[in-house]
C-alpha cells in the first residue's frame, strides 16, 4: 500500500513534510540545524507525539555526527565535560517546544542519560559522541516497528471483543480523532496503525474520524492519509460525534496519547474527552493506542499533566485551498487563509488548550507494543504493558 511519510533522512541529512501545507500541497523542508528542529515542533510543521520525538533526537544526532566532520573539530569537542556541557542545553530547548507530549521528553532523556554515562565512566569524547548519534537514530527506527505491533495486539483484542458481545468481528466499523497514522510518527502509525491493520486483514468495514479542529487533523492528515491507503472512511464533524454513536454502529473508539499518567489518564489532542464521554454513554470500547514511551510513571495521574495552550488566532483561522479548486501553471493549488471569527476579538476572547486529558476510568483498554491493559478491580496496573 501506498503511504505517506513525515520524516525521510538520507546519512546526516533530515527532510521533513510540512503538515501546514497538507493536504494541498507536499513540499519537503530540510532540517539542518536544532534550531530549525525546534521551529518546526514549535510551530507545528510536524507534529504527533512520537514524530516530534524522532525529529528532535534526529536533529541531535545529525549536528553532533556533522560537527565530528569539522575540521578542526569545534571546542566543545575538548573533553567529555565540554561536550556534556554544550548537548545539554540544546536537549533543554528542544524539550521546550511541545512539553505536554512525553515521547519528546524520552527522547531527549535517553540522550542524556547516554552522556551521563560517558562523563561517569571518563569515556574517550569520540566514543560517547558516537553513542549518542547511534542513540538518536535508533528512536526513529525503533518506532515503526512499536507501531506494528501495537496495531496488531490492538485490532486483535478489538475483533475478540466484538466476538464477545455477539458480533462477527468480520465488519468491524471503528472511530478515531486527530492524526496518529504516518505522518504523525516513524511509520504506520499508532490508532491508525491499528485501522491499518484491520484493513489489511480484512476485518475492517469502515474508519470514521473526526476533523479535530482547530488545527483539523482530521479532515487534513487523517483523511488524506486514508485515502492514499485506499480505506473506506468517513469524516464527521466534532460536534457530530453524538449523532454518529447513535445512529450507526461502532464497534471502537482508537486515539493516540501524548502522555499517559500512572494511573492510566491520558492527555490527547482537544476532543478526545468529549468523544470518550459520549463512548461511555452509549457503552462504545475506548481504546488508547501509544508506545511504552509514551507512559509517564513519574505523574500520578492527569492532574500532572502540563497542558499545552496556543496562541488564540490559531482558533480563529482557517487554511485551505481556494474553492472551486483550480491548479496553477505549476500544478498547485492556490492557497489562502482566512479569519472565521469577528476581525476584533480579543485574544482573552478566546480558549485554545491543544489537548485534554481524559480519565483512565473512561478508558477500557491501554494497548502499546508490549500488548494490552485492562483494568482490574477498576484500575490500570501499566507495569504490565511496560
Amino acid at each position: 500500500m501506498a503511504t505517506i511519510s513525515s520524516i525521510r533522512t538520507s546519512g546526516d541529512r533530515i527532510e521533513i513534510i510540512d503538515q501546514l501545507l497538507l493536504p494541498h500541497t507536499q513540499e519537503w523542508i530540510e532540517i539542518d540545524t536544532i534550531e530549525k528542529a525546534y521551529e518546526a515542533i514549535k510551530s507545528m510543521k510536524i507534529r504527533g507525539a512520537p514524530a516530534i520525538g524522532s525529529l528532535a533526537a534526529l536533529s541531535v544526532a545529525s549536528y553532533i555526527s556533522a560537527s565530528l566532520t569539522q575540521d578542526p573539530r569545534p571546542d566543545f569537542f575538548s573533553s567529555s565535560f565540554e561536550f556534556s556541557k554544550h548537548i545539554k542545553p540544546l536537549l533543554d530547548h528542544l524539550f521546550l517546544a511541545r512539553p505536554t507530549a512525553v515521547n519528546l521528553g524520552a527522547a531527549l532523556d535517553q540522550i542524556r542519560n547516554v552522556l551521563d554515562a560517558g562523563v561517569e565512566s571518563h569515556s574517550p569524547v569520540e566514543q560517547i559522541a558516537r553513542e549518542v548519534i547511534k542513540t538518536g537514530r535508533a528512536v526513529h527506527e525503533i518506532d515503526l516497528g512499536q507501531n506494528r505491533a501495537m496495531g496488531k495486539w490492538g485490532g486483535d483484542w478489538i475483533v475478540e471483543a466484538v466476538k464477545k458481545s455477539g458480533g462477527s468481528g468480520e465488519e468491524v466499523n471503528l472511530m478515531t480523532v486527530c492524526n496518529t497514522g504516518s505522518l504523525a510518527t516513524s511509520g504506520y502509525g499508532t490508532a491508525l496503525g491499528v485501522i491499518t491493520y484491520l484493513f489489511e486483514i480484512q476485518k475492517l468495514n469502515k474508519a470514521y474520524f473526526t476533523q479535530s479542529t482547530p488545527y483539523h487533523q482530521g479532515s487534513r492528515l487523517t483523511a488524506l492519509e486514508l485515502m492514499t491507503l485506499e480505506i473506506p472512511s468517513v469524516m464527521v464533524c466534532d460536534s457530530m460525534v453524538g449523532s454518529l454513536f447513535q445512529h450507526h454502529r461502532i464497534d471502537a473508539i482508537v486515539v493516540g496519547a501524548d502522555r499517559i499518567a500512572k494511573n492510566g489518564d491520558t492527555a490527547n489532542k482537544i476532543g478526545t474527552y468529549n468523544a470518550a464521554v459520549l463512548a461511555a454513554r452509549h457503552k462504545i470500547p475506548f481504546l488508547v493506542i501509544a508506545p511504552t514511551s509514551t507512559i509517564d510513571l513519574n505523574t500520578v495521574d492527569g492532574s500532572g499533566i502540563p497542558i499545552e495552550h496556543r496562541p488564540p488566532i490559531e482558533a480563529r483561522l482557517v487554511r485551505g485551498a481556494l474553492f472551486p479548486a483550480t491548479p496553477d501553471a505549476n500544478g498547485k493549488y492556490p492557497q489562502a487563509t482566512v479569519m472565521v471569527t469577528p476581525l476584533e476579538m480579543k485574544p482573552e476572547g478566546v480558549y485554545n488548550p491543544s489537548f485534554d486529558v481524559t480519565p483512565a476510568e473512561l478508558i477500557t483498554a491501554i494497548v502499546t507494543e508490549k500488548g494490552v491493559a485492562v483494568k482490574e478491580n477498576g484500575a490500570f496496573d501499566l507495569k504490565n504493558v511496560l
